[in-house]
């Protein structure tokens, strides 16, 4: 029988990887794109991914703001070294995601994005562990500052056994209150099938500052309502507490 260990999960909408590489500027054509950045805690879907501990990441996007593209993204976790036994050894601390999609424009006001985005966490893992890497489909709808994803697993969902068609649902808003100031907002909901203490909802409301030559400051407050018993990890952090994250990111 295959353990079963908390996936401690995984990167909001806002803070998720896909969202920062198209956030960069917008293309006129398809063109190379990228971004840096440093974050005082690493949250996916509001659960921190390094123990509460800070993060770097990094990530390179080809294609075009309305057309096609591919791109990868990493940054460091220890959500999974932290799981680590000598009956059940892990060897992990890089998170690797890859994903490829087509933007399409439905009208001046109403895109579409779909796309297919694979997580992917190199390591040793020891027999009998179901292992984290996890493929989603995902679908988005946006109209001038909300957005709406939902995205679909076909794999187990970050390790949890039995746990294909899970999904996430993120409704996100970004509201340029003034020049270079941003209102970020966010909500979502992920449902681990099979496994229903897993589930939970996380919502996100923060600031962001663009500054000169591609730097941008953010600073949001997040929250869930995960159950503890699902998301502490064995040094008895809860990581689906309410939190504040700073970031810088340089997009290039």
């Amino acid at each position: 029988m295959k353990r079963h260990f908390a996936p401690l999960a995984l990167i909001t909408a806002l803070v998720a990887a896909p969202l920062q590489a198209q956030e960069a500027a917008a293309l006129s054509g398809p063109a190379l794109s990228g971004n840096l950045s440093g974050v005082s805690d690493y949250l996916f879907r509001g659960i921190s991914q390094t123990g509460q501990d800070p993060a770097l990441q990094g990530g390179l996007e080809y294609g075009s703001a309305d057309s096609w593209y591919v791109g990868g993204w990493a940054s460091n976790v220890s959500w999974l070294s932290d799981l680590s036994s000598p009956d059940f050894p892990i060897s992990n601390s890089l998170e690797i995601d890859l994903y490829a999609g087509w933007r399409i424009p439905l009208n001046d006001a109403w895109k579409l994005d779909l796309g297919l985005y694979t997580y992917y966490y190199p390591g040793d893992y020891a027999h009998g562990i179901t292992r984290p890497h996890t493929t989603e489909g995902y679908v988005g709808l946006s109209w001038s500052i909300l957005s709406l994803k939902y995205s679909h697993a076909f794999t187990n969902t970050f390790g949890f056994t039995d746990s294909k068609h899970s999904d996430y649902l993120d409704l996100s808003a970004n509201w340029e209150f003034t020049p270079s100031w941003v209102l970020n907002g966010h909500v979502g909901h992920q449902r681990i099938k099979n496994t229903d203490n897993a589930s939970y909802t996380d919502w996100k409301v923060g600031i962001t500052k663009n500054l000169a030559s591609g730097f941008a400051v953010a600073l949001g407050y997040y929250d869930t309502n995960a159950d503890e018993s699902a998301y502490t990890n064995p040094h008895g952090e809860f990581l689906g507490r309410s939190t504040g994250v700073l970031s810088v990111t340089k997009t290039f």
